[in-house]
């Protein structure tokens, strides 16, 4: 199978070729937003952190910013900074590789004169991505996210399962498909290490998440069974294994070939689990930034966060939701449950989706502009 993609020099394959405007630091996020009322077609970042921290979160938002600046589905990116933070605008443009990059610090120039100037620079990227084609490339190239939020008892039976079909039709075409949220495997960690081949892997993985459960028990005590939001115990879930359970079902059959930390790009091809906590927004950052070009986001009681840049497509678990959300929702799996679809027809509908965002149909949150973005601080969420 193949979609028509744009190739980077990098070698890369994106689906989509926004130009970004990001800043380095929260204090030049006023400027990025100026820009982003200007220029409402480009994809902007903003974000909370930059400075006044200490050498492993500088790490951590360098890595992230620089995997969202070298992203596949960006064609040029704008870096504004402030000029005395701590992560400056040269460290991430360390990290592009072959497509036009500019940087702007306020303090030289002052915010007006930086808008101005800064809108010159994108009206020059707007002509160069023009020039940009889509060319024929093979679902092999594809690296997909999946992720899940706003659980209900449902999702487990119906969303996630019906991904699992379309994540093991992804790895069979040799694409990959990354899974974080590691907090929302507690309680399967043994049963994850057997669909390692790799005895190492599956010792990596079985560390990392216990791990993660040590620090959950440690930080909530008796309460660390029940580390998921009310909405999910609202919905039906009653703990965080039966959570977990769940979760996996998104992961489909297929082995686990890698365990990766945040942010950071699989080196092979199949399915990979990536080092994230389960909140939304920080979690597809980690995908995202590793340079995950769609991600595929199965929810039970609803939610229509999209991400800058990367595509989101929604599944829900449930009709209500699809019905009371509809201009929010991509595919609905609660057909399955109304006995109108199999699982294998969802699954199918959902692979079949993924193609269809790839080759650039919009997704609901897209077209709703309900882009997010977080950077991670070290031990901040489950």
């Amino acid at each position: 199978m193949e979609f028509n993609g744009y190739r980077r020099e990098d070698g890369s394959v994106g689906v989509r070729n926004h130009i970004l405007v990001m800043s380095s630091v929260a204090c030049a996020n006023g400027v990025v937003e100026a820009l982003e009322r200007m220029f409402p077609e480009v994809m902007t970042i903003k974000h909370a952190y930059g400075c006044g921290y200490g050498p492993d979160d500088l790490t951590l938002s360098l890595k992230t910013l620089g995997g969202m600046a070298n992203h596949p589905n960006v064609g040029a990116v704008l870096i504004i900074g402030l000029g005395c933070e701590v992560l400056k605008p040269e460290y991430v443009v360390g990290a592009v590789k072959g497509k036009p990059v500019e940087t702007m610090l306020i303090q030289t120039a002052g915010s007006r004169t930086t808008i101005d100037k800064a809108s010159q620079i994108i009206e020059r990227f707007a002509a160069h991505v023009e020039r940009q084609k889509r060319e024929p490339t093979p679902v092999s190239q594809l690296l997909v996210g999946l992720k899940c939020g706003g659980s209900d008892a449902f999702s487990g039976i119906t969303a996630n399962p019906a991904l699992g079909v379309a994540a093991d039709m992804l790895v069979a075409e040799g694409a990959s498909v990354v899974m974080g949220e590691v907090t929302e495997m507690i309680g399967t960690d043994h049963i994850l290490k057997r669909r390692c081949p790799d005895p190492e892997v599956g010792e990596k993985l079985q560390k990392l998440i216990l791990e993660h459960e040590k620090r959950v028990r440690g930080a909530l005590g008796a309460l660390a069974g029940l580390v998921i939001a009310p909405g999910n115990i609202d919905g039906g879930l009653s703990s965080i294994t039966e959570k977990s359970l769940g979760c996996n079902a998104k992961a489909g059959t297929s082995p686990i070939v890698e365990v990766v930390g945040y942010a950071e790009k699989p080196t092979g091809k199949g399915l990979v689990i990536m080092n994230t906590p389960g909140y939304d927004i920080d979690a597809m950052a980690g995908m995202a930034a590793a340079g995950a070009q769609i991600i595929v986001f199965t929810t039970g009681r609803g939610t229509p966060v999209g991400f800058p840049a990367v595509p989101v497509i929604k599944v829900s678990s449930n009709s209500t939701v699809f019905k009371a959300m509809a201009g929010d929702i991509d595919v609905d799996a609660g057909a399955i449950l109304e006995g109108e679809k199999s699982l294998a027809d969802v699954g199918k509908e959902i692979y079949d989706c993924i193609l269809a965002t790839a080759n650039g149909r919009p997704t609901c949150a897209e077209i709703n502009r309900m882009e997010t973005f977080n950077c991670l601080k070290q031990g901040m969420t489950f």
